[in-house]
């Protein structure tokens, strides 16, 4: 059985608690991605997650986007699943939360992430990777998938 932890991104992109909205949406743009992981201050425990819909609704809608702690724009009640959770585990957490993509963690310490195309990528889960997805779609317009 496949771990995660063989599919996931582990060259990761993330915000501290001490950047600020402006920060975010900078890593996010040079790295090309949709969230971005938010950890403490030794950048090692995950303490949040900021999509590019929360940087928008509670970024830029705000008084002053620009210096906004991202601390006020990110999830703070995470989905993440450890790095020895398999295939099968992470397909049915992405479904039943609506996720698209999700932390992988080692003990609460950051160490990847993993997306649906992540998933799609391992031959043995075609299928669960496709029924995932249309179970996530069927929601219409999710919250890019992380609880708030």
């Amino acid at each position: 059985m496949t771990k995660i932890n063989k599919l996931m991104t582990s060259d990761l992109h993330y915000c501290t608690v001490l950047d600020n909205v402006y920060e975010a949406a900078v890593k996010m743009k040079d790295a090309d991605v949709g969230a971005i992981p938010i950890v403490d201050e030794d950048g090692k425990t995950l303490v949040g997650i900021v999509t590019d819909r929360d940087l928008v609704l509670r970024g830029i809608a705000s008084k002053k986007p620009n210096s906004q702690k991202i601390t006020d724009a990110m999830t703070k009640r995470v989905i993440s699943v450890e790095e020895d959770a398999s295939v099968d585990e992470v397909l049915h957490m992405m479904a039943e939360h609506q996720l698209r993509r999700i932390p992988v963690t080692q003990d609460k310490k950051l160490v990847g992430i993993v997306t649906l195309g992540d998933l799609s990528l391992a031959e043995q889960s075609n299928e669960r990777t496709g029924q995932a997805l249309s179970d996530i779609s069927e929601d219409g317009d999710s919250q890019q998938g992380f609880i708030h």
